[in-house]
C-alpha cells in the first residue's frame, strides 16, 4: 500500500533514532510527528557546506551505507558533518524499516551527525529501498574538488574499491568464486567508509580533495582534472588495493579502479607536504599512498587522466551496474 509510514512506526523506528540530535544544542527542532521543517542555530562564522546524496542500488545494510556516502562529500570539502535529513522510500511493508533507522541512527553518531529531519514512505514502484540524504556541515576553510595545482602530487587513502568490494561480497558473493572469508572481511569494508578521519588528518595541506564514489578511483580523478583543468598521470601499481577487493573483482570481471570508491579519499598537495600527510594519516592509523602528479594541461587542451599511459577524458561508468542489470533481468 503506498503512502506515508504510519505515525505509529515512525515513534518506534524514527524519531527516537537522530544520531547526536538529542544531545546537539545547535538542533532547535528535529524530527517529530507534525514538524515538517527543522531549525539549526549554526555555530560562530564557519562556512556551511551542504550535499546531497541518493543510495538506491545496495540492498544489504542501506542504512550503514548511507550516511557515509552522506557526509564523505562534506568531510572532503574540509568540513565536518553536523546534520542530516534523510528521505527513506520503501517498496512495502515488508521491508525492515526498523534495521534501516537502526543503522542510519549507528552511522550518524559514528561521523557526530544529527539527523533533523527528512521523510518516509512507502512506494510500490520500487524493488529496494530507496534513501536520499542531505548532509550540512561546517568548514574553517573550504578545500575544493577543482583546486589541484601543476606540480602537485596525488594521494589516495586507505585503499581503492573499498564500498564496491563491500557490495559485491554482500549482493553478489553468493555467485561468485570465493570463500567465506574473503566475502566476510569485504562486507566489514562497510565499517570504514567514512572519509572524515582522512580528511581530518590532511585538510590543512589539501589544494583538492575528493570522495570517489560512482565509477571508482578512476572516475574520482578524472573529475579532479576537469574540475581543475589539469592533467593528472597516475601509475595503477601505486594504487593500493586489498587482496579481498582483487579476488572479488578478479570473480566478477570488474575492475578495481571502476567500482564504487567511498571509504578512500583522494587528495592534491603541494609536493613538499606530501611526507606530512602520509605521516598524519599514520598517526590517524590510516593508509595512504602517493598515486601520480598533477601537471599543466596537454598541447591539445583537454583535462585528462593519464592512467599507466592510456588518456581518459571521458566519464567513467561504474563496472557494477552491469551486474545489477543483469541480476534485475534474471529475477
Amino acid at each position: 500500500m503506498p503512502g506515508k509510514v504510519s505515525p505509529d512506526d515512525l515513534l518506534a523506528h524514527v524519531f527516537g533514532r537522530t544520531g547526536t540530535a538529542a544531545e546537539d544544542e545547535t538542533v532547535l527542532q528535529g524530527p517529530a510527528n507534525g514538524e515538517d521543517a527543522a531549525a539549526i542555530a549554526p555555530p560562530g562564522d564557519e562556512t556551511l557546506v551542504v550535499s546531497s546524496d541518493p543510495i538506491s542500488l545496495a540492498a544489504e545494510g542501506v542504512g550503514s551505507l548511507a550516511v557515509p556516502i552522506a557526509t564523505n562529500d562534506v568531510a572532503a570539502s574540509g568540513a565536518d558533518p553536523r546534520w542530516l535529513t534523510v528521505v527513506i522510500m520503501l517498496p512495502d511493508e515488508e521491508t525492515d524499516l526498523e534495521a534501516i533507522t537502526r543503522d542510519l541512527d549507528a552511522a550518524a553518531r559514528d561521523v557526530g551527525a544529527s539527523i533533523v529531519g527528512g521523510h518516509s514512505e512507502y512506494v510500490d514502484q520500487l524493488e529496494r529501498p530507496l534513501l536520499s540524504l542531505t548532509a550540512i556541515g561546517t568548514a574553517e576553510a573550504f578545500v575544493p574538488t577543482g583546486g589541484a595545482e601543476p606540480g602537485d602530487k596525488v594521494l589516495l587513502t586507505k585503499a581503492a574499491g573499498l564500498e564496491g568490494a563491500a557490495i559485491l561480497a554482500a549482493d553478489f558473493g553468493d555467485d561468485l568464486d570465493v570463500d567465506d572469508g574473503v566475502r566476510e572481511r569485504a562486507e566489514a569494508f562497510v565499517e570504514e567508509l567514512s572519509v572524515l578521519p582522512d580528511a581530518r588528518a590532511i585538510r590543512g595541506h589539501a589544494t583538492a580533495m575528493h570522495d570517489p564514489t560512482e565509477g571508482g578511483v578512476a572516475a574520482g580523478l578524472l573529475e579532479i582534472a576537469r574540475a581543475s583543468d589539469v592533467r593528472l598521470e597516475v601509475d595503477r601499481d601505486a594504487v593500493p588495493i586489498r587482496e579481498e577487493t582483487e579476488r572479488l573483482c578478479a570473480a566478477a570481471g570488474v575492475d578495481p579502479l571502476r567500482i564504487f570508491g567511498s571509504g578512500a579519499l583522494l587528495a592534491t598537495v603541494p609536493s613538499a607536504a606530501v611526507d606530512d600527510c602520509l605521516a598524519a594519516l599514520e598517526d590517524a592509523g590510516l593508509e595512504g599512498a602517493e598515486i601520480g602528479t598533477v601537471h599543466e594541461l596537454g598541447a591539445d587542451g583537454d583535462a585528462e587522466l593519464v592512467l599507466d599511459g592510456e588518456s581518459l577524458t571521458e566519464p567513467i561508468e561504474d563496472d557494477l551496474y552491469p551486474l545489477w542489470e543483469r541480476a534485475d533481468g534474471d529475477a
